[in-house]
């Protein structure tokens, strides 16, 4: 595991969009097409503003998120609805975006499909990661019977989660995206940095971020 820590925030997004840029950019130099698998949530905004403007052959990446509440893109608690107003904009709006949430009654009728969709960008280029301060990521929540799964070896790319308290969930599980070229998680704030501490000591079932910590490299600011 590699840290990097940054004097503020702005720095964060600003270093941390322009690596990923690059990334995906010397990627497509040799092959035809990239995949970019990125968190929701509120804290890498200010990273898909900057990235969105990006100059790169956006029409040969595809997008799609590391998880995905079971609820419409115009609900306010969808990821896609703030990958939209964020990423999928300006230059980055030419990028193909694979949406998890498909209108199927559930995620589990959608898991298969997506499965198999998913596979399609196998290994994915670039994965940036979030955590929350119980050391979750993705919808891969600690001691829940639908994360041991999710961690198996031999789990599939997608899998549906209804035991994280609220909306139904699905999720990329840990072999999908343990074998990402590159790995990123992008935290702020003393108490995720201490949280990730903590991650190091435990299991991966008590502490999921801790699956992908070879091989991570951590972006951290105040």
């Amino acid at each position: 595991m590699e840290f990097i820590e940054y004097p503020d925030r702005e720095m964060l997004a600003l270093s941390l969009a322009n690596r990923i840029a690059g990334q995906l950019a010397q990627h497509l130099r040799m092959n035809d097409r990239a995949s970019l698998c990125v968190p929701g949530g509120t804290t890498p905004a200010p990273l898909f503003d900057t990235l969105s403007g990006s100059d790169i052959d956006w029409s040969r990446v595809t997008v799609f998120l590391n998880d995905e509440r079971w609820v419409d893109g115009g609900h306010n608690r969808s990821n896609s609805r703030l990958l939209r107003r964020h990423l999928l904009r300006d230059r980055a709006a030419g990028a193909q975006y694979l949406d998890l949430y498909t209108g199927d009654a559930g995620p589990e009728d959608a898991a298969p499909g997506l499965s198999d969709r998913i596979a399609d960008h196998l290994p994915i280029t670039v994965l940036l990661l979030g955590m929350g301060n119980d050391m979750h990521t993705a919808s891969l929540f600690p001691n829940l019977p639908a994360t041991e799964a999710a961690l198996q070896s031999d789990a599939p790319a997608v899998m549906a989660v209804r035991d994280a308290g609220d909306e139904p969930r699905i999720t990329l599980t840990a072999p999908a995206l343990k074998q990402a070229i590159s790995l990123h998680l992008m935290i702020t704030g003393p108490e995720k940095r201490q949280a990730l501490e903590r991650a190091r000591q435990l299991s991966p079932l008590e502490a999921p971020i801790k699956t992908f910590l070879n091989g991570l490299t951590v972006h951290w600011a105040e």
